[in-house]
């Protein structure tokens, strides 16, 4: 099937969209892939309704500020949908699926036995009737039901992308959280959320009027990491908790490094990242050969050498197997979107803790 995904990320900076071809299992074409950055007001009805989420925590009716953001985010998905189109030399009839992550505004892990709640807002219905394609979205709510994390989805991607790639291998995708997938022998497959990724750097730098993230790490290379602080930060719960795991981009934020000056503060959030990665390497049944990354992370060449010697393993950017960084993400979503439609699982005890293989995702058509 040809399906173009689409993602935005917890850094609130655009939508991303590409498109392959793929059975589900196997991806046999990697087509054009755009990001269209979110202009300020978009990005501003985003930040509005994530705050709102961060007040509202899953009680009483949704905030009034959901709709309109869903909307708009719509209409974004749709104009990064046709540019990809647009190169690709297709129409509408020459796409079998989007596959719509949508915007997550609230992410609350399962915990002392109570399920876990997610919400990602989007207009999946507006989307499909805009397109005239079909449209799956919603993909993490039924792995929660079942008492998943919700979180990661990526994994199922990774393993297709890596099936030939000498094992054990690790996939760590640096967003505005960080998460790796391990792959070993046989098949075996273990994802979780490793921690902050880039998320308290970007908000730090925000904060302190100096951009809107540390560009080539080049903020961070001017300060010293306080690496007291860093030890107490390890203490935090999460990190003793056994995998699968997943937080919510709030969980770590700037407030981590409050009191520091700039440079100080970028250095040691970008250490604390990467300490975070190399904390749960523990619980890995292998130390992997490489760890490959995607996300914004790996543009930031201070980060990838804390990544380095924090780990001890060979750091590359996912670009070294000829991969997409930028657009896997969303490269992903498309591949779940098929999935979905054929009944494959896009969850497994190994990637999110839910019982057994789970399939998940809505299938909306348009009208």
């Amino acid at each position: 099937m040809r399906a173009i995904g689409l993602m935005s990320g917890t850094s609130l900076d655009g939508m991303d969209a590409a498109l392959i071809e793929t059975d589900g299992e196997r991806i046999t074409h990697h087509g054009p892939a755009q990001t269209l950055p979110f202009d300020a007001p978009t990005k501003a009805q985003l930040q509005s309704a994530v705050e709102d989420a961060l007040g509202w925590q899953f009680a009483g009716a949704e905030p009034a500020s959901f709709a309109p953001a869903a909307k708009v985010l719509a209409k974004v998905a749709q104009s990064a949908v046709e540019a990809v189109m647009v190169e690709a030399g297709l129409g509408p009839e020459g796409i079998d699926l989007v596959g719509f992550h949508g915007q997550t505004v609230l992410h609350i892990p399962p915990a002392n036995g109570a399920p876990g709640k997610t919400c990602q807002i989007g207009d999946a219905q507006a989307l499909a009737n805009a397109l005239g394609i079909a449209v799956v979205h919603d993909f993490r709510v039924n792995d929660m039901a079942h008492g998943g994390q919700g979180a990661p989805l990526a994994p199922a991607y990774h393993r297709a992308l890596a099936a030939d790639l000498p094992k054990p291998v690790m996939i760590l995708n640096l967003g505005g959280v960080g998460n790796l997938t391990w792959l070993g022998e046989g098949g075996q497959i273990l994802a979780f959320d490793t921690g902050p990724g880039n998320g308290p750097l970007d908000a730090w730098v925000q904060q302190n009027g100096a951009g809107e993230m540390d560009r080539d790490g080049a903020i961070a290379a001017k300060g010293q990491v306080d690496e007291t602080r860093i030890a107490s930060l390890l203490k935090a719960d999460f990190f003793a908790l056994k995998p699968p795991k997943s937080v919510d981009r709030w969980d770590f934020d700037a407030n981590v490094v409050k009191g520091m000056n700039l440079e100080d503060g970028a250095a040691t959030l970008s250490a604390f990242c990467a300490q975070s990665v190399a904390r749960a390497l523990d619980w890995l049944p292998q130390r992997p050969r490489s760890i490959l990354v995607c996300g914004g992370g790996r543009h930031n060449p201070v980060l990838m050498d804390h990544l380095a010697k924090a780990t001890g393993i060979a750091i590359a950017p996912v670009e070294d197997q000829g991969w997409r960084g930028d657009a896997l993400e969303a490269e992903a979503f498309a591949h779940l979107a098929v999935r979905h439609v054929r009944g494959l699982p896009l969850s497994w005890p190994g990637t999110t803790g839910v019982g057994s293989p789970m399939c998940g995702g809505k299938l909306v058509k348009p009208q």
